[in-house]
C-alpha cells in the first residue's frame, strides 16, 4: 500500500465489522464536530460520537456507515475504528434515521437500566447496614 491511501479497519466488541484497502479519505463525527483524515495526516486519536462515518476509495467512491460511539486511532496508514455497533449497506438518509433509532435510543435505555441498578444497589446496601447494626 502506498502513502496516498490508508487501510481502514472497523472493529466491534466481538468481531471485525469490515476492512477496506485503498482508502483515500475518511470523515468521522466527534462530540466536538466532524473532522477529516487524509493519508498523510499526522497520527491521531479521537473519541467518536454516534453518527455517520464516510470513507472514500477509488473503486467504491464515497461510502457511508452508521456507527455508534467509540474510538478512532490513526497510525501511519492504518486507521482503526473501534465502536460498539455499526450499520452499512443502506442509503444515506436511512443511515441517519438508523443512528437516531438504534444508537441514541439504546443509550437512553442503558441510562434507565443503570439508574434502576443504582437504586437497587443503594437499597441493598442500606438494608445490609440495617441488618448489620441490628
Amino acid at each position: 500500500m502506498n502513502s496516498s491511501s490508508m487501510h481502514l479497519k472497523i472493529l466491534l466488541p466481538f468481531r471485525v465489522f469490515a476492512e477496506y484497502e485503498g482508502v483515500t479519505r475518511i470523515v468521522a463525527e466527534t462530540y466536538q464536530g466532524s473532522f477529516g483524515i487524509l493519508p498523510n495526516r499526522l497520527d491521531c486519536a479521537a473519541a467518536l460520537a454516534p453518527g455517520i462515518l464516510t470513507y472514500e476509495t477509488a473503486a467504491d467512491g464515497e461510502v457511508y456507515l452508521a456507527i455508534d460511539q467509540g474510538m478512532l486511532v490513526k497510525t501511519g496508514t492504518e486507521v482503526l475504528v473501534s465502536v460498539r455497533n455499526a450499520i452499512g449497506g443502506i442509503e444515506l438518509d436511512r443511515l441517519r434515521e438508523a443512528v437516531e433509532r438504534e444508537f441514541l435510543e439504546l443509550d437512553e435505555h442503558e441510562k434507565s437500566v443503570r439508574s434502576v441498578m443504582a437504586k437497587l444497589e443503594s437499597g441493598f446496601v442500606r438494608r445490609f447496614m440495617e441488618y448489620h447494626r441490628g
